[in-house]
């Protein structure tokens, strides 16, 4: 009887041990930022020291080399991200709609699993967070400078200081008044770097120095490439000198009113670097591709600058997590809401389902789970964080969620959870007047179908035309494969259930 008694007391005491060792659920930290390229980013190949922080985070943890949003525009993919569907079942199809933000969203699902959760900055979606302990957003696209914040009380702020600071020190302001009983969960909304490139006035200049080599394809001349041709947001033909690149002289003076809002100290140094740029603009009386290069550089120099500022805020938020010893048990997820064009195709902005917009960088750092350096090929979609949350937080993923989880692809970088990924995009007409279009991404090729306005096809194999140059549709040799993606395109949108999508194929399949 005493034996048995020592045995049920020893297994006893072994259980409570390994439950003891059982890591509990991890804290969750989600930096979102707006408009971020991949190719502005030192892990991802950039040369020119813009993001040592996020280059640490790479390091520590996966980096992703084919993540991609399905709607490369600011407020859909945002709503995406929230709710894991897809712009056509979650209702924001582009910046015009708004957010219905009482239907299921993951955040409200971890909250009553027992999570804290928080959304602190640039939110964009017109309605206000749901299913949040706490929020404090910027109206609309949110300020640079001085910028208002709305409090869930609905009181409507003025912050001195530069937002993206501003966002950081809100951040680690909740989390020192969180209940640390509970694991939590928060989105880190960042405006930067999203046009205009405003940079903080201690990064003013920083890469005057650097003279941008201009892509291959900046001169693009559009060939075969109908909606490309149409588009209006090449640097050359829509970048503003008065609001985007801060020349007072230029009759557009739209930026004039951001830079009223500025303490005057901050003025000051605005001006005094500004005023210096223009005066040699002006001396240099550029006209042609002349000018259309120095607009260029001028954008690439605030870009990389609005970056700076960025990367700082986010080893803030990293040394938190040190200083706090959250560092075991927290992921760290950092990805932006599309990725950007840097002068590809003589670009700014995105929207195209080319890969300099539809790409998106992702980099998590999961300790205990993803080793250190990891780096991924594996197709990824921004349609599948929110079930990857919750499948990391043990919380049941609901059928009606149109994502897949990346947790069997983080516990085994080998693996794949897809082979293709969807893209939609509706914005039209709208601003920079990208045409309506839809399409497959697989690992090599992609197929487009822009519809409504025009009714056509492009084909890019991505491995001998990585910069999207060639389009291959109608091509001799490509049919087999044409007829293939095109099958699995509609087999994408009957699954999707996007029926707009259907239409557009059923008119010319």
């Amino acid at each position: 009887m005493r034996i048995r008694l020592l045995l049920i007391l020893a297994i006893s005491i072994l259980s409570l041990k390994t439950y003891a060792q059982q890591p509990s659920r991890p804290n969750i930290v989600v930096i979102l930022t707006d408009d971020h390229a991949v190719n502005a980013i030192g892990a991802y190949g950039s040369k020119y020291g813009a993001t040592p922080n996020l280059d640490r985070l790479a390091k520590e943890g996966a980096l992703f080399n084919r993540a991609f949003v399905v709607n490369s525009i600011c407020g859909p993919s945002r709503a995406v991200l929230l709710t894991g569907k897809y712009s056509h079942m979650n209702g924001m199809r582009d910046n015009r709609d708004r957010f219905d933000a009482s239907q299921d969203v993951f955040p409200a699902r971890l909250k009553q699993s027992g999570f804290q959760t928080a959304w602190i900055g640039k939110w964009h979606l017109v309605s206000s967070p749901q299913g949040f302990d706490y929020w404090n957003i910027f109206p609309g696209q949110g300020l640079y400078y001085n910028p208002d914040m709305i409090s869930m009380n609905g009181d409507i702020t003025k912050h001195n200081g530069y937002g993206t600071d501003i966002v950081t020190n809100m951040t680690i302001n909740w989390l020192d008044k969180r209940d640390e009983s509970k694991p939590f969960f928060v989105v880190v909304g960042h405006k930067a770097p999203h046009r205009t490139w405003m940079p903080d006035t201690t990064d003013l200049g920083k890469f005057d120095h650097i003279n941008f080599p201009l892509p291959k394809n900046f001169y693009d001349p559009y060939t075969k490439r109908i909606a490309a041709e149409m588009q209006d947001m090449s640097i050359e033909k829509t970048m503003k000198l008065g609001y985007d690149l801060k020349m007072k002289s230029d009759p557009d003076v739209t930026a004039a009113s951001f830079i009223k809002r500025m303490s005057p100290e901050q003025r000051k140094k605005w001006n005094n670097y500004y005023d210096k740029v223009e005066a040699d603009f002006i001396k240099k009386k550029l006209t042609g591709k002349a000018l259309t290069e120095w607009k260029y550089q001028r954008y690439m120099r605030d870009y990389y600058s609005t970056t700076l500022s960025l990367d700082r805020n986010i080893g803030k938020i990293l040394a938190y997590l040190d200083k706090n010893n959250l560092t075991k048990n927290t992921i760290v997820v950092y990805t932006s809401d599309q990725g950007f064009y840097m002068g590809e195709h003589g670009w700014f902005d995105k929207r195209f389902m080319y890969e300099e917009s539809m790409r998106t960088p992702l980099i998590i750092r999961y300790p205990g789970v993803l080793k250190p350096g990891t780096v991924s090929n594996q197709l990824i979609s921004n349609v599948d964080f929110a079930p990857t949350f919750l499948d990391a937080a043990g919380v049941a993923i609901p059928k009606q969620i149109q994502g897949l989880s990346m947790m069997p692809l983080l516990r085994d970088p080998n693996s794949s959870i897809r082979t293709s990924v969807y893209y939609h995009f509706y914005e039209f007409p709208g601003e920079h007047s990208v045409l309506k279009h839809f399409g497959i991404r697989t690992s090599r090729y992609k197929l487009i179908r822009f519809y409504d306005h025009k009714n056509f096809w492009e084909l890019y194999d991505l491995q001998k035309d990585p910069h999207e140059m060639k389009n291959l549709y109608g091509q001799k040799k490509y049919e087999a494969i044409t007829a293939d993606l095109k099958n699995q395109l509609q087999q994408l949108c009957i699954e999707n259930k996007d029926k707009e999508a259907l239409n557009a194929l059923a008119q010319n399949f």
